[in-house]
């Protein structure tokens, strides 16, 4: 076999090398945004098992509890009372819930359920999409957030996705099916198209070292309201580099950004995208994942070569 003949068949290899996905959330295992997500993942190719809270828990950020029966049963009546502390979808063993909070989900999909199914770690951790936007001093408490900065301490790359909650409310799985779909449903499938958009975008980045995320970060991508001049469509958002909390300033001196279309070393808010109406915007920010605060300029340049498929738009300016 000549070289070149190897070489072709190494690309074939790679290229065949399917993604290993954990996926979680805080709202819970049964809620129509995580199953839309599931779906999406996997039609997409990508290996998934989903590990999340029995219960809605939003808001709990880091917290870790003890796993429980369930004495209430899983939200939508997705499980009886007094059900296991684990348990699973007994139609698809990869859906499964962990009667805890986010962060302990997170982490038993990762030390056992992956270990159990794929003999390794992910490759991800995707939580959410959120029902609900994850900005500024909401970082702290995301549920959403803190399953992702688990992953982070148990060696796992992740990515928090959120939806505007102007789109977005908690409704079960069932009504995924249904037609014709509620707004919430639509917005369910609109932003678990996105995040995909988000993650090819993300796998396809030349080998790197560390694999696919700087270590210590978690990256927090926010999705816009849909609306009839922001539909959500891959073509229509316009992905947008950002930081969650105002930069420090201590006298005098001013916390810097990465330098990017002319912005002086200073990236917007999440929050002040989030509030633009001239345009359909999704906001990434690189967060430490222990602290939950902004990561240095050099991570966010590292960060903007790693995604630089995605394609970031620099913002027009303000009236």
């Amino acid at each position: 076999m000549t070289a070149l003949r190897y070489f072709g068949l190494a690309l074939l290899l790679v290229s065949a090398r399917t993604q290993k996905i954990v996926l979680t959330n805080d709202d819970g295992w049964a809620v129509a945004q995580i199953r839309a997500e599931y779906e999406g993942l996997t039609e997409a190719g990508y290996e998934v098992i989903l590990s999340c809270p029995a219960q809605n828990w939003s808001g709990s950020g880091s917290l870790s509890v003890p796993a429980l029966p369930t004495v209430r049963g899983c939200e939508f009546d997705s499980c009886p009372a007094f059900s296991p502390a684990y348990g699973y979808n007994r139609s698809d063993t990869r859906l499964n819930y962990v009667n805890a909070a986010p962060s302990d989900a997170s982490h038993y999909g990762i030390t056992t359920l992956a270990l159990e199914t794929w003999c390794t770690q992910p490759d991800l951790v995707v939580s959410g999409p959120n029902v609900g936007n994850n900005i500024q001093y909401a970082v702290f408490g995301s549920g959403t957030i803190g399953a992702a900065s688990r992953a982070v301490a148990d060696g796992v790359p992740a990515v928090a996705f959120s939806g505007s909650s102007l789109s977005s409310s908690q409704e079960a799985w069932t009504l995924l099916s249904t037609s014709p779909p509620s707004s919430s449903i639509i917005a369910a499938r609109t932003y678990a198209s996105l995040s995909i958009t988000f993650l090819r975008a993300l796998f396809a980045q030349p080998a790197t070292y560390p694999p696919l995320l700087p270590k210590s970060v978690v990256l927090n991508v926010n999705f816009p309201p849909l609306s009839t001049t922001c539909p959500g469509a891959t073509n229509s958002i316009r992905w947008t580099l950002t930081r969650a909390l105002p930069a420090v300033v201590i006298l005098g001196w001013t916390e810097k950004d990465v330098e990017i279309c002319g912005n002086g070393g200073r990236l917007p808010t999440e929050a002040n995208v989030m509030a633009r109406t001239d345009g359909c915007y999704a906001t990434v920010s690189v967060l430490d994942a222990s602290t939950k605060t902004d990561a240095n300029a050099y991570i966010q340049a590292d960060l903007l070569q790693r995604l630089r498929e995605l394609g970031f738009s620099c913002l027009p300016p303000t009236a």
